[in-house]
């Protein structure tokens, strides 16, 4: 079921999204060579903890997972796509890195993700950041009251096929507000025109996932949780929680 926001739901949903923000913040500042992931996913931890927010990540444990997810933060390094798992990997000159962190905050939740690269940058690492950026910008300029879910998929794809890029085409966006997960799915493929209306008080989390090989397939790591490109190719991955207002979409997950 798809749950329609209030506007005072908005402004709730809002602060738990800065929380998400300044959390990423955090975690992207300690980012550097030498550091273990599990020192990011503590970066984050702090912010959570200081702002009373929990973290819908921790614990959390959809159908596909053959364990609890054990962390704030995910962090996904150079071939995996998403839902890297925090460990004692310490990061490497040249890393690109991906963060996804939540929040629950007074019973609303925000979820974001960024990448970067650690160090000195490769020219095609930065070119996969931004196309994967632009995909995110595109997507959420396309939600807008009166079109649809698939105006937004759409926008996101078009930008994977100029820049060459494949996506999981199993994982996407989704609805968000009391949970993290919620209706409706927003996937990274899709026709305009098509999918669930979007109206005023729709809150999404919009998150293309970008893999270099141009390939659309991945395989699971052997933690359960990592998904990783087929080619060893390198991944990127964005996302912002947004609502749908008449004054355009509004962005929840900003500092």
């Amino acid at each position: 079921m798809v749950e329609i926001k209030t506007d005072t739901a908005l402004e709730a949903m809002r602060e738990a999204g800065r929380v998400v923000a300044h959390a990423l913040e955090a975690a992207r500042a300690a980012a550097v060579v030498g550091v273990r992931l599990r020192e990011l996913d503590e970066a984050a931890r702090t912010v959570l903890t200081k702002a009373g927010a929990s973290s819908p990540f921790l614990g959390y444990q959809p159908s596909f997972a053959p364990v609890p997810f054990p962390a704030v933060l995910c962090t996904s390094v150079n071939d995996a796509v998403s839902h890297g798992i925090p460990d004692d990997y310490r990061l490497r000159d040249g890393d690109l890195v991906s963060l996804d962190c939540g929040a629950e905050l007074d019973g609303w939740t925000g979820d974001a993700a960024i990448s970067f690269t650690v160090g000195t940058p490769r020219t095609a690492d930065r070119e996969l950041i931004a196309a994967t950026q632009q995909a995110l910008d595109a997507g959420i300029a396309a939600a807008t009251v009166g079109r649809r879910i698939g105006d937004i998929s759409h926008a996101i794809s078009t930008v994977a096929r100029k820049a060459d890029c494949g996506m999981p085409s199993d994982f996407g966006g989704h609805g968000i507000g009391r949970q993290m997960h919620e209706d409706p799915h927003v996937p990274n493929h899709g026709r305009r025109g098509r999918g669930f209306p979007l109206r005023h008080g729709l809150t999404l989390a919009i998150e293309p996932m970008f893999m270099a090989g141009g390939r659309n397939e991945y395989y699971t790591d052997r933690d359960g949780w990592t998904l990783r490109t087929i080619d060893g190719s390198r991944a990127a991955h964005f996302e912002h929680s947004i609502a749908i207002t008449e004054d355009g979409p509004r962005i929840l997950t900003l500092p």
